[in-house]
């Protein structure tokens, strides 16, 4: 008997300018709010994909007050605190250094798993990194589907947000990013990717 495949869908054209081929990063937003409703509609989208174990370590801190944005100002780079301030909402993606103790509901299969990572910080910390920079790209990709433009920054002092928003110690701060519709004048132009020959290799 012979096997057949699953055909999966694929993504129309129209769908990979939206995530992909057309969309950058914004600089500037329009005045228009986004609602609590779109923000939990990113969140609804992003936790989907997959990271290590399913140990899911990001947490994401919605800024959108003006005192939540006096707060944040002081620990952004200078060139990146007026496009902050003005953007409807900005996201403090964070992880949790201690993600495994969710690990007994999350991965049910392997619920010893959560000792594991507890009993070694170094391999906690690897994971929470490299799974929780897998969960930020998903967070844009999500914010783009929404009909939004992201802005995602590394230019901050993330002791300085850590210590401000997270004093416990159990998050630390791994990228900002701001949210909402573009301004008239939000993108610089794009600039070239690396060419096959480049990035590619092949064995």
């Amino acid at each position: 008997m012979t096997f057949a495949p699953t055909r999966l869908p694929v993504l129309d054209e129209a769908g990979r300018e939206l995530l992909f081929t057309e969309a950058r990063t914004a600089n500037a937003f329009a005045p228009t709010p986004v609602t609590d409703d779109e923000l939990r509609e990113i969140w609804s989208l992003a936790q989907w994909p997959p990271t290590a174990a399913n140990t899911q370590p990001l947490r994401l801190l919605w800024v959108r007050t003006p005192e939540g944005k006096e707060r944040l100002a002081p620990h952004m780079s200078e060139g990146n605190r007026a496009k902050t301030a003005a953007a409807p909402a900005t996201a403090v993606l964070a992880v949790d250094r201690e993600f495994y103790e969710h690990i007994p509901a999350i991965f049910p299969s392997r619920p010893e798993m959560r000792d594991h990572f507890a009993g070694d910080a170094a391999v906690a910390d690897k994971t929470a990194a490299l799974s929780g920079a897998l969960q930020a790209g998903y967070v844009i990709l999500a914010i783009r589907a929404l009909g939004l433009a992201a802005g995602p920054m590394a230019g901050f002092d993330a002791d300085g947000i850590d210590h401000e928003f997270f004093p416990d110690g159990r998050f630390h701060a791994l990228l900002v990013v701001n949210v909402g519709h573009p301004a008239e004048d939000a993108f610089f132009p794009r600039n070239p990717r690396l060419e096959h020959d480049i990035a590619l290799r092949w064995a």
